[in-house]
């Protein structure tokens, strides 16, 4: 644990999500929001090779790493399932990650959206032990996990392997207790294990950020900070979490988290109150709890945004207006990409990290979309 002593504070740069112009990383914007990033006192950098299409990695070697010293951040990067077939495929797929980044060792090394059916494919491509093996080499420092699955596997996983040292789990007011993504129960495991935790998705893909108007309503009375601060101080106020992430997009979100989580105070007494208020909002609306992740789009074979699909499929239950039926049949869909021409294979679900029932949801958007 004396090692992490160098992560100077509990917040963390999601790298998913940076600034785009078009297809391209904003490299200028991204260029600022890490100057102002460190220069706050922050210093975790978390990316994966899928994030972006690959672009994240790069982007953090023209931005962060060609720029500033290694000892200046922590930089996490991720094995995914769908970058090898087999044990020999993983360690020139390492290398390559870490010359895209332009580093020589990563600080931490996960395995990637880890559940039942992934665990049972890493360990047969012996995985996990090579990652230990590049930790005794000295080109990871920590090894880890991110997981998506029940608390059950995750205890299964820390069982087999005592030797994973962080778990990064979803965790935000609305998934607290939601029975599909286990936030809470998969907490007390990490708990139970003695296993720091690393927050992803506080915000819920933005969700907590662009609430529903009574939603937001609730928060506005308090007269403080924005969206995000209420959902990302709810997340860093639990024991035994050593860092929360943001995909931040903008200087401006930048801007708005590093106020609050520079000197960070957990939620009191009355604004635990608010947020246990909006989560019984967002259950009432009976919403696709969808965080745009869009690791169901990589495998689908009829490209299918699904993700836009379903944003426009809960603009829609929010506010009832013609502009959700715009974007669908304009902006988000063309012929052979609709909801309807859905061929139902389901790797869009093997690879969902919310385990979402995404066949029948986009027969569901049909039917509300594609009526004439």
């Amino acid at each position: 644990m004396a090692y992490f002593e160098q992560i100077k504070k509990n917040f963390g740069f999601g790298c998913m999500r940076l600034p785009m112009l078009g297809d391209e990383v904003d490299i200028p914007q991204t260029k600022q929001m890490v100057d102002a990033f460190l220069d706050a006192g922050f210093n975790y950098f978390d990316t994966a090779h899928g994030y972006i299409q690959g672009k994240s990695e790069t982007a953090l070697k023209e931005c962060l790493t060609s720029r500033y010293p290694r000892d200046r951040y922590i930089l996490t990067d991720k094995l995914t399932n769908f970058f090898f077939k087999k044990e020999e495929d993983i360690r020139p797929f390492f290398e390559s990650q870490l010359a895209a980044c332009g580093v020589e060792y990563f600080d931490f090394y996960l395995m990637h959206a880890q559940g039942a059916d992934n665990f049972r494919f890493f360990k047969s491509c012996r995985a996990y032990e090579t990652a230990f093996e590049l930790k005794a080499e000295g080109k990871v420092r920590h090894v880890g996990i991110s997981f998506h699955d029940k608390a059950e596997v995750l205890e299964q996983i820390l069982t087999e392997y005592p030797q994973i040292e962080v778990v990064q789990i979803q965790f935000n007011y609305v998934d607290y207790d939601d029975p599909a993504v286990e936030s809470r129960k998969v907490y007390e495991v990490c708990r139970k294990y003695d296993k720091p935790v690393i927050v992803m998705e506080p915000v819920k893909g933005g969700n907590l950020v662009n609430l529903p108007e009574d939603a937001k309503a609730v928060l506005d009375a308090l007269h403080g900070g924005s969206p995000a601060s209420y959902a990302i101080r709810f997340a860093a106020g639990f024991e035994g979490m050593m860092m929360v992430l943001s995909g931040m997009s903008s200087l401006e979100q930048m801007r708005d988290n590093i106020s609050f989580m520079q000197e960070f105070k957990p939620l009191n007494e009355e604004e635990m109150a608010a947020v246990n208020q909006v989560q019984e909002i967002f259950r009432s609306k009976n919403l696709i709890p969808c965080t745009a992740c869009r690791y169901c789009t990589d495998g689908c074979p009829k490209q299918i945004r699904i993700p836009d699909l379903f944003a426009v499929m809960n603009t829609k239950q929010l506010y009832h207006d013609w502009n959700a039926d715009y974007y669908y049949n304009v902006v988000h869909t063309s012929a052979g990409h609709k909801a309807s021409d859905c061929i139902k294979c389901g790797k869009c679900e093997k690879a969902c990290p919310q385990h979402l029932p995404i066949r029948e949801l986009l027969v569901k958007v049909a039917d509300e979309f594609e009526k004439q």
